[in-house]
């Protein structure tokens, strides 16, 4: 493949798999990941997040406070794992073979895979909602026709963007991020009068569990739904990049939209009940309602925009993480294969799910608890690691990170255990069976059962694990690669 193919042409399809990018294609400076990353999460589905944490019980101030330290928080975590991209130029789910082995990083691979499907379907259900409810407003539909026009439309252009790849993502979320910005701007401006500062003061303050909990939902949301690809988007970066550099653009251009939006959403939220309730079955619409109708398809534009350059990364990394798993198809077949299953998911949660936050926020917890564990163990094996990854051996069952790395898999199991016994998802019926361990905390109705504890305890299990129990394995690792 020529230099410029891989670099220049962003409507060559990307024949580049999961192996190594070879040193004569790697290029950029970590001030381009700003651009992915803000196209990625200026979603306005971010407002509907002030909602959401308004609902566990809290103060305008308070879900605030706690949206914003969720989100960058959750977003720095994002910025640390970038690094190991850019330090073996290779996937996520390839690169934690170093910590798991080559074939126990299948069962990451494997969680990764569902947690990006996941999202996909999450996302792209949302912008079918915004875009058949703009449909519907302007007169062009009612029933099922709008939502089946909005699944063609929006589904197509994922699905486009996907099979084409790195440099498509990479240049249409610059002009992603700069139509969403200016549109956005535009909405803030509208919604302004429909604020009701009164009522913002006189929101009830909630108790700390409460509080935890928003923290967690929110941080759940954002950026631990996005650790396990973060790695993706840096790995074409050359080695000498900025490690400081790569934390503080990735960091800054996902959290900067985020942390305005849910402001301006929990304003919102608190401003107008009904309002508020309605951002359970449809947050796009439920925004779009206190807009004029002249605004709507600028709106919509911005919406949909915002939610597919996020479906759009999660089917590219989703595709990314079925090859790492070992299944032996071109890239492209992989992001046709998530494309068809997310059509079937859009379908499930659009025509016969009574409501779209149940089984978003039960997806949300449950997935949230292994991958919590996951990040701990990725996280610690980025800042104990002091050399860079030998991309051969990531793809050698016999090289240094060896088959299998038991020690990684028992805390991995560990703490998703103990995680889950410590959250509780009453909005999903079949996920009931969470929280067996919060009788030690007053119950699955008490004050602490909101807090989601399991996920923070899962993230700490997997971070302490690795730095006892990992912390000698990277120094023979590392000891190797001197000898050699």
């Amino acid at each position: 493949m020529s230099d410029t193919k891989e670099k220049g042409s962003a409507l060559s399809v990307e024949e580049q798999g999961i192996d190594t990018i070879a040193e004569s294609d790697r290029h950029g400076s970590p001030k381009d990941l700003f651009w992915p990353w803000f196209a990625a999460n200026i979603s306005v589905l971010a407002m509907s997040y002030g909602a959401w944490a308004l609902g566990f019980g809290i103060s305008f101030w308070q879900a605030t406070l706690a949206s914003i330290l969720g989100i960058v928080v959750s977003f720095l975590l994002v910025g640390i794992v970038s690094i190991a991209g850019k330090r073996a130029n290779a996937p996520t789910m390839v690169i934690t073979r170093a910590t798991f082995g080559v074939e126990g990083a299948k069962v990451p691979s494997v969680l990764s895979w569902i947690a990006t499907l996941g999202w996909e379907i999450s996302l792209t259900t949302t912008a079918v909602l915004a875009l058949a409810s703009t449909f519907q407003r302007l007169g062009w539909g009612s029933g099922a026709a709008p939502k089946i026009i909005s699944t063609i439309i929006v589904v197509g252009l994922v699905v486009v963007a996907g099979i084409f790849g790195y440099d498509l993502i990479m240049k249409a979320q610059q002009a992603i991020t700069i139509i969403s910005g200016v549109v956005t701007i535009g909405f803030l401006i509208l919604g302004w009068s429909h604020i009701d500062f009164a009522a913002v003061g006189a929101s009830q303050a909630g108790s700390a569990p409460s509080v935890l909990g928003a923290f967690l939902f929110v941080m759940t949301g954002f950026g631990l739904g996005w650790v396990n690809v973060a790695a993706d988007y840096s790995r074409y970066l050359p080695r000498k990049s900025s490690n400081s550099g790569i934390v503080f653009w990735s960091t800054f251009g996902a959290s900067l939209a985020p942390v305005l939006l849910v402001i301006y959403g929990g304003l919102l939220a608190v401003s107008n009940q009904k309002l508020s309730d309605a951002v359970g079955n449809d947050p796009i619409g439920a925004m779009a309602s206190i807009l004029p109708t002249w605004y709507l398809v600028p709106f919509t534009l911005v919406a949909v925009l915002g939610l597919m350059s996020g479906a759009i990364m999660d089917n590219y990394s989703n595709g990314l993480a079925l090859l790492s798993f070992g299944i032996k198809l071109p890239r492209v077949a992989a992001a046709g294969l998530t494309a068809a299953l997310t059509v079937l998911g859009v379908v499930y949660v659009t025509f016969f799910s009574d409501t779209f936050i149940g089984p978003f926020q039960g997806f949300l917890i449950t997935l949230g608890v292994p991958m919590a564990v996951w990040t701990g163990l990725f996280i610690a094996d980025v800042l104990l690691r002091k050399q860079d990854y030998n991309t051969e051996d990531l793809y050698k069952a016999d090289g240094r990170y060896g088959a299998w790395n038991t020690k990684s898999l028992v805390i991995l199991v560990v703490g998703t255990l103990l995680g889950w016994g410590l959250v509780v998802n009453t909005s999903a019926s079949w996920l009931e069976w969470q929280g067996y361990f919060l009788g030690l905390f007053g119950g699955k109705d008490g004050a602490w059962a909101s807090a989601n504890l399991g996920v923070i305890v899962a993230l700490v299990i997997g971070f302490v694990g690795a730095l006892v129990f990992q912390c000698g394995d990277i120094a023979a690792q590392e000891a190797q690669e001197k000898e050699d």
